[in-house]
């Protein structure tokens, strides 16, 4: 899943919110150096990459994709679930999506002290371009795409397949679309129990309020 999954998934809490989040920029051993909360939200963020990734019908989704861009198969499943999300969303929240990601962004600005280094940097980017409200649209899903495409070529000196790959989405798009309003209601139930074994008794829930 993406950033905006992940955020959903972590619920109410501010430092769970955070720890979600972060969870790609926090490799190896936690260590102690985060509130206990945010680590517990970097610890999930891990275990629902685990259970997304061995989930059969993300599997089964990767598999739409074309040969040649089976390689980056998880990248655009990932990408088109946030985007399956926000078409969803009211199916899943009942905060309106739009107030959802002005309160993410601003807490992530007025918390960025907390955020690793390499976050903290592109923070303003992801804020300025809207990267959370940019998978309303295959459009602008495609523009994500093409980014992550871009810094790979950077990053490795060598062109890849990934650019131009909304176009594996749009010609898969009906089944997509079925297979994450099947996954992912497994998914919170998945990060429900989790919460449950942690806060028996709290309440805790992902349909959220205004």
């Amino acid at each position: 899943m993406n950033y905006l999954a992940h955020i959903y998934l972590a619920g109410d809490s501010e430092d769970s919110i955070l720890g979600n989040i972060m969870g790609d920029f926090v490799k190896g051993s936690i260590g102690d150096g985060f509130h206990p909360e945010i680590e517990k939200g970097i610890r999930t963020h891990r275990k629902v990459d685990v259970f997304t990734d061995a989930h059969e019908i993300f599997r089964a989704s990767k598999k739409l994709m074309s040969p040649e861009r089976r390689r980056f198969s998880g990248v655009i499943i990932d990408l088109a679930f946030d985007h399956l999300l926000s078409k969803n969303w009211a199916s899943y929240s009942d905060t309106g999506l739009e107030g959802f990601i002005r309160k993410t962004y601003t807490l992530l600005d007025r918390r960025k002290e907390v955020l690793p280094e390499r976050f903290r940097m592109f923070l303003p980017r992801m804020i300025e371009e809207d990267w959370l409200g940019s998978y309303r649209t295959l459009e602008g899903t495609g523009i994500a795409l093409d980014r992550i495409s871009e810094r790979l070529r950077r990053r490795f000196h060598r062109e890849n397949k990934l650019r131009g790959a909304i176009e594996e989405v749009e010609s898969n798009y009906k089944e997509l679309d079925n297979n994450f309003n099947m996954f992912f209601p497994e998914l919170i139930s998945f990060v429900e129990d989790l919460g449950s074994a942690e806060q028996a008794g709290s309440g805790f829930s992902l349909v959220r309020g205004g």
